[in-house]
């Protein structure tokens, strides 16, 4: 991308144009040349919106609560920017899920902004390009970003590190008595949501996580928060009212308490890290095949003739010189 077109995608950008707002995430959802570019002109301009993650089982309906939770927010006045994150097809390498189909309802009003973005095969967390659609959105000035995740594996973990909070879905009837039991999932949760609350075994459902929270020593109130759990029928928009005040609740904890800051060091502490990580596997793993190393290696991986650490071994020692 040269100059002048960067500099008029940018300032589509900020002006809170769609169109570029749509071309923005496509260039670095596909990491054509500018996206880099264009995220070090974005990202001074971002930091201001509160980013909402939403995660939980499938089935727990967080597409119907994510529509119902965005028409509230616009009803209270926020611009709201949705990236739902869908399985990849197998075909076409796109998002099986697409927005049009998710959030009917959510179309035609200019104060929302809808993109589905494939997993691309990245089930152990939130992909790069997810974030990336996130500061976008952010520098395009909407004041509320949520970001659905697709419920399976790492990402239930990974968008607590990427949100400042974080709603949980959890339903009565799918299965486990206490599906809380998960390993992290109450750590990540700043908001429960019990879904399909008319359900049997809701109330039991939240009795039970009321106790799992009284044990847990991370949820006792001790920094000054402890995670609430609300009931919601979200196909009838039950309870969403007092979802989006909880949602207000913590983004003043965060902006009053002093716990805000600290969060987003954490989280700029773990950007960079990720990026720089996968900056330089890229850069190293291409300098290993412009040598002619990277083939012989892969060969003798292959072969089980040389374990793997061993090999980046030497990719590693080639590049420091000392190989």
């Amino acid at each position: 991308m040269n100059i002048p077109d960067l500099a008029s995608l940018s300032d589509g950008v900020l002006a809170g144009d769609r169109r570029a707002m749509a071309r923005a995430i496509s260039l670095v959802e596909n990491r054509r040349p500018g996206a880099r570019d264009l995220l070090a002109v974005l990202y001074p301009h971002s930091g201001r919106a509160q980013v909402i993650g939403v995660t939980g089982a499938a089935g727990s309906g967080k597409s119907s609560l994510v529509n119902e939770l965005v028409l509230e927010l616009r009803r209270r006045g926020h611009t709201v920017g949705v990236v739902a994150v869908d399985p990849t097809s197998p075909f076409s390498g796109g998002a099986i899920l697409g927005d049009r189909i998710r959030m009917r309802d959510l179309a035609g009003d200019p104060g929302i902004f809808i993109r589905s973005m494939a997993t691309r095969g990245a089930l152990g967390g939130l992909t790069a390009a997810t974030v990336d659609a996130v500061v976008i959105l952010d520098a395009a000035g909407l004041d509320r970003v949520i970001i659905e995740t697709v419920g399976v594996g790492q990402d239930e973990v990974d968008i607590a590190r990427t949100a400042h909070t974080t709603i949980v879905l959890q339903v009565p009837g799918l299965g486990d008595d206490v599906q809380a039991l998960k390993a992290g999932i109450l750590e990540i949760a700043d908001v429960f949501a019990v879904n399909k609350a008319d359900l049997d075994g809701a109330e039991q459902l939240v009795a039970q996580l009321q106790i799992m929270l009284d044990l847990n020593s991370v949820h006792t109130g001790v920094n000054g928060w402890r995670a609430p759990i609300l009931q919601t029928v979200a196909t009838a928009g039950t309870g969403i009212p007092a979802l989006a005040d909880a949602l207000t609740a913590h983004w003043d904890y965060l902006q009053h308490g002093g716990h805000g800051q600290a969060q987003a060091r954490a989280h700029a502490e773990r950007l960079l890290a990720e990026t720089l990580a996968r900056e330089a596997a890229t850069r190293l793993r291409q300098a290993a095949r412009d040598r002619g190393q990277w083939e012989p290696l892969v060969d003798q991986v292959t072969a089980r003739e040389l374990d793997p650490y061993t090999a980046a071994g030497q990719v590693l020692a080639e590049w420091y010189g000392r190989g």
